[in-house]
């Protein structure tokens, strides 16, 4: 394995994907280092990107499976980080700026409806009274934090409730997320939909099957992952969506409706589980293999 680009992961060490990637770097090019950004340093002075003893800029590439465990303003900083080693000539997959555009679910919203892509109803304000009409509008409305993963820190206001109780309940949410992001609630076929795409190339789809009484499908809350077969018009939606963000490995969340199929996300990492139990694809193997033909 002489002269193999050296490779970089960085994830979270001790979680199964980002192992799983970091064993699939070594497989290949015989080098290992998993990276968290907790452990990173930038000096500018010398203008240097440092994790432990490893000056990430000398690095032919680093591969960026998770950035943390949970999103929030702080994930921003971090991929900001990144470009710094990209400017050094480091290839970062996916790009930092690409990344960014997803992190921030507002960001990612506005990208994809300025693009004419399909997604629920959704109001976004700061005003108590607005998010109040959204809820009356929506019958029932998913309030989510702009920056959170499997459904962490989302909740369900309905309208059929006295006022008082749901004015209280949109203050509730408003103390943590001041901007609200609130989206009509819709009723899922039983399922949703992983979309995976390599460097642009659809891979296959995995369905999430809620379990119990759970409102959503992630894994999180109890949903199990079983194989999908989707039609051409959903998997044309999918690539469309994911198109507009340049990302090497992404995940783009879909449900199939009745009033047709409509996009929720295209996600700044992708699943590598959801690859692995719904549809039996190494998720790992395959972005290495892509990443050292790209270097």
């Amino acid at each position: 394995m002489q002269n193999q680009p050296k490779i970089g992961v960085i994830g979270i060490p001790g979680k199964w994907s980002s192992e799983t990637l970091a064993d699939a770097v070594e497989k290949e090019t015989g080098f290992r280092l998993l990276i968290d950004m907790a452990d990173v340093h930038l000096d500018l002075e010398q203008n240097i990107l440092t994790a432990g003893t490893t000056n990430l800029c000398e690095l032919d590439g680093l591969i960026v499976k998770k950035i943390s465990a949970v999103y929030s303003p702080t994930t921003l900083d971090r991929l900001e980080l990144l470009r710094i080693a990209e400017q050094a000539g480091v290839r970062v997959f996916s790009p930092a700026l690409s990344m960014l555009r997803l992190i921030d679910r507002l960001s990612c919203t506005v990208t994809l409806r300025n693009a004419d892509i399909p997604m629920p109803d959704t109001r976004v304000t700061e005003d108590i009274d607005q998010a109040i009409a959204a809820v009356h509008a929506f019958s029932s409305a998913v309030f989510k934090p702009l920056y959170s993963t499997k459904a962490r820190g989302m909740c369900i206001i309905d309208a059929d409730q006295p006022a008082a109780e749901l004015e209280q309940a949109v203050r509730e949410f408003k103390k943590e997320n001041p901007m609200m992001y609130i989206q009509r609630k819709i009723a899922l076929p039983g399922q949703d939909l992983g979309m995976v795409f390599l460097a642009g190339r659809y891979l296959g789809s995995y369905a999430r099957v809620p379990q119990g009484e759970a409102w959503n499908t992630t894994i999180h809350s109890g949903g199990r992952y079983q194989a999908h077969t989707p039609s051409d018009e959903v998997i044309d939606l999918a690539h469309r969506a994911q198109a507009l963000f340049n990302m090497d490995f992404t995940t783009v969340d879909v449900a199939e409706t009745d009033n047709g199929p409509i996009v929720f996300e295209v996600s700044a990492f992708g699943g590598f589980q959801g690859a692995k139990d719904g549809i039996g694809i190494d998720a790992a193997a395959l972005y290495v293999e892509h990443v050292l033909k790209e270097l």
